[in-house]
């Protein structure tokens, strides 16, 4: 698998972590703390794949209960990636474009900070990620699991900052 495509795995684990708990906010009426724009703390992040040179992700507000999250990143590979998707955080599938590694997302809210995304690529699960996102609103954590294009398990941790 190419290093480029791992990376995008994990860098779903990131942006899922910043859209479930841009659901759970709003879920609870409370102000939105994570519209803006994130970078990825690479010295604080782990992945059993290369992490990625850089990454950066703007959340946006989409209308009512909905929001559009933009990654882009530098792959470990040195390959520029961007992708995209816009969710009204339900549960349901909705689209992922322009990634490799999955062509849809469900996010299920645990809470108004924590919950759980389940990517799918060909209606076949490929990545779950849980969240937490601290009190403060300043950062993040993700946790994923999953498999590579091969089947190979695939685990990461990132850390995600307000920039």
């Amino acid at each position: 698998m190419r290093t480029g495509a791992r990376v995008s795995v994990m860098a779903m684990a990131g942006v899922v972590a910043l859209v479930v708990g841009v659901g759970g906010a709003r879920a609870q009426g409370a102000v939105d703390p994570y519209v803006g724009t994130w970078k990825m703390n690479l010295a604080k992040s782990t992945s059993s794949a290369p992490l990625p040179k850089s990454r950066t992700v703007t959340i946006t507000s989409a209308g009512a209960n909905a929001i559009k999250v933009v990654v882009d990143e530098v792959g470990a590979d040195g390959a520029a990636a961007n992708w995209s998707f816009t969710t009204a955080k339900d549960g349901k599938d909705t689209a992922v474009t322009g990634s490799p590694m999955a062509d849809t997302a469900a996010m299920t809210m645990h809470g108004p900070r924590s919950g759980v995304t389940v990517y799918k690529k060909a209606g076949k699960a490929v990545r779950e990620v849980t969240t937490d996102v601290s009190a403060d609103g300043k950062t993040f954590t993700t946790t994923s699991k999953g498999t590579d294009a091969q089947g190979k398990p695939v685990t990461a941790t990132a850390i995600y900052e307000r920039s």
